[in-house]
């Protein structure tokens, strides 16, 4: 699987899967196109991981094969912007349609992606820096009993209302019990309204064992996160240069992290009156050539190839080698090798 927004995405209004798919394709072409449709949404579509899971293939003739299938029209690559301001990344998909679609489908519905991406109020890695606790925080103890100096087992617990009803002098010549009662009361709210940067540290040993880091490490460190988000910088963006290139063995993890937030400290960001007056960037949808990829818009890449690709490749898919021709070659490479093997 893909990385949570890139990968495949699957293309609406498909036909039902039957026997004679992807039938007019070269047998190469089909045998590509048989596994990607079986793939589940978000699966990693590069060619490196697509030749790991096609042992015919190499890496070569997997890329030959996607382009063909662009051009027949099962596939697109598109990138798309995520994120706001100088947090904006690109993530790649690759849409995918078991129907063969023609470039003027995929221009509308590419246009169609583009006017939801722009209309999206959220961006999908975006993640609010004032998020609940998460389930380990401990939730708050229950009140203590209303009577604690009674010790007979046997006792009805109905008596305990009665020092309730004391007299005022009788309340006020009682000072040892009263200080327990408020001494209790303030650690409960502390764990609950711990700060972004406690929590982001703590939550680190949950997503990552390496980083488990105690209590004490927690409010050690606590001060240097809090100098990231008051830099403009959001918990996901702290988390993410925190967990980036991690060792495979983690003696120390909170001296790990104290040397990567010093040394990984970002610069101040720009008032909100000087963001405000930058516009900010365009997000649209660009189309990448599946050959080469070269980014483009839609409509100056038909069939998902750029005008350089489709000059050098033509007839690209109609002369690809099937695996009659294939097989036969290999044996006819054995035979020579046989051939010269010493008597």
């Amino acid at each position: 699987m893909a990385k949570p927004g890139y990968g495949k995405r699957s293309a609406p209004d498909q036909q039902a899967r039957t026997q004679h798919d992807f039938a007019l394709l070269p047998t190469r072409e089909r045998y590509v196109a048989g596994f990607i449709d079986h793939l589940p949404e978000g699966a990693a579509m590069s060619v490196k991981n697509l030749a790991k899971q096609l042992p015919l293939y190499g890496q070569q003739a997997i890329s030959t094969s996607l382009t063909g299938l662009s051009v027949a029209g099962h596939l697109r690559r598109v990138r798309c912007p995520v994120g706001v301001g100088d947090e904006t990344r690109w993530v790649f998909r690759t849409f995918w349609s078991r129907t063969a679609r023609d470039n003027e489908w995929w221009n509308a519905y590419l246009a169609t992606e583009q006017a939801a991406l722009a209309a999206a109020p959220v961006p999908e890695a975006s993640v609010p820096d004032t998020a609940p606790p998460p389930p380990w925080v401990p939730a708050e103890e229950p009140p203590p009993p209303l009577a604690p100096e009674s010790t007979g087992p046997e006792q009805d617990p109905e008596p305990t209302a009665v020092p309730q009803q004391r007299t005022p002098a009788q309340a006020s010549s009682d000072a040892e019990p009263a200080p327990s009662a408020p001494d209790s009361r303030p650690a409960k709210p502390h764990a609950v309204e711990a700060s972004p940067a406690y929590l982001a540290l703590a939550r680190l040993g949950r997503d990552d064992h390496r980083l488990a880091l105690s209590a004490g490490d927690c409010a050690a460190l606590e001060a240097q996160a809090a100098e990231w988000l008051a830099r403009g910088v959001s918990v996901d963006y702290l988390t993410s240069a925190l967990t980036a290139g991690l060792p495979a063995k983690v003696d120390s993890p909170a001296g790990l992290l104290r040397r990567r937030l010093a040394d990984k400290m970002p610069p101040r960001l720009p008032t909100e009156n000087a963001s405000l007056a930058t516009p900010a960037p365009a997000r649209r949808i660009l189309v990448e050539c599946t050959d080469c990829g070269r980014p483009g818009p839609p409509e100056a890449l038909p069939d998902g190839l750029c005008r350089l690709c489709r000059e050098a490749h033509p007839g690209r898919v109609e002369n690809s080698p099937g695996m009659a021709e294939v097989t036969a070659a290999r044996a006819r490479v054995a035979s020579l090798r046989d051939l010269l093997k010493p008597v």
